[in-house]
């Protein structure tokens, strides 16, 4: 199999260590070197199917470091109506935390900030009845650990997507749309390394946001994930292989 090519769309300011970080994760889980994917600065290029899928194979999406998708931010229109046509044309899409809220508010359904359904840390997700029928999700067993760090959440499933996986704070974690476009809430391109060394980037803000205490509490108690990050490769394979 000719190695497929990726193009990473990133909301990461300029001097954020995470930008670095994230795009070195998606190379480590998907096996490939970091020149196999592409970055396209979302902030700073403006989004259009033909820009962000020349040359690849397939668009991958992470998270957002400061920004929420309800935001009031100039990009953003253009950032959902680009994932809204990449689901329509049914274009190989992984998308992850920011990435599913965007998809699902492009097809729709509204994000809200809900403090009872935030995650951040590592949790406990449950697969739904059609995971196991799903060519990407089907080798997951029916509860697994992943790799969290959002506030907002979908406030219902998109018309015509697949529900695939769910957990106890958060219904709606992982979907598929026509054959090729994947999202979930959680991040399968972060390890339990990854997450907590992002987690301590961002430790004021939670610390703000949580406490302190209660900061500290959630850093001590990341677990691996090593079937979440299964994930990307299988997604290559299902698509590519």
């Amino acid at each position: 199999m000719t190695q497929p090519r990726y193009r990473l769309l990133q909301a990461r300011e300029a001097d954020e260590p995470t930008r670095a970080e994230e795009h070195a994760a998606f190379a480590d889980k998907l096996g490939i070197p970091a020149d196999a994917i592409a970055s396209f600065d979302l902030l700073t290029e403006r989004p259009t199917f033909d820009r962000v899928t020349a040359g690849v194979d397939a668009v991958l999406v992470g998270g957002s470091g400061r920004f929420g998708i309800n935001d009031d931010t100039p990009w953003l229109p253009a950032f959902i109506d680009v994932l809204g046509e990449l689901a329509a044309r049914d274009y190989p899409t992984f998308a992850s935390c920011f990435g599913f809220q965007g998809l699902v508010v492009a097809l729709g359904t509204s994000v809200v900030s809900d403090p009872t359904c935030s995650e951040v840390g590592t949790y406990e997700v449950s697969t739904c009845t059609a995971a196991a029928s799903d060519p990407v999700f089907s080798f997951l067993p029916a509860h697994f650990a992943a790799q969290m760090g959002h506030k907002d959440s979908a406030a219902a499933l998109p018309s015509g997507a697949v529900h695939l996986v769910q957990s106890n704070r958060c219904a709606y974690q992982a979907i598929r749309l026509g054959n090729n476009v994947y999202a979930t809430q959680f991040h399968p391109e972060l390890s339990c390394a990854d997450n907590r060394q992002r987690f301590q980037r961002y430790f004021t803000e939670y610390s703000a946001a949580f406490g302190e205490q209660e900061a500290r509490s959630i850093l001590d108690a990341f677990r691996p994930s090593p079937e979440a990050v299964q994930l990307l490769p299988r997604f290559v394979d299902a698509l590519f292989g």
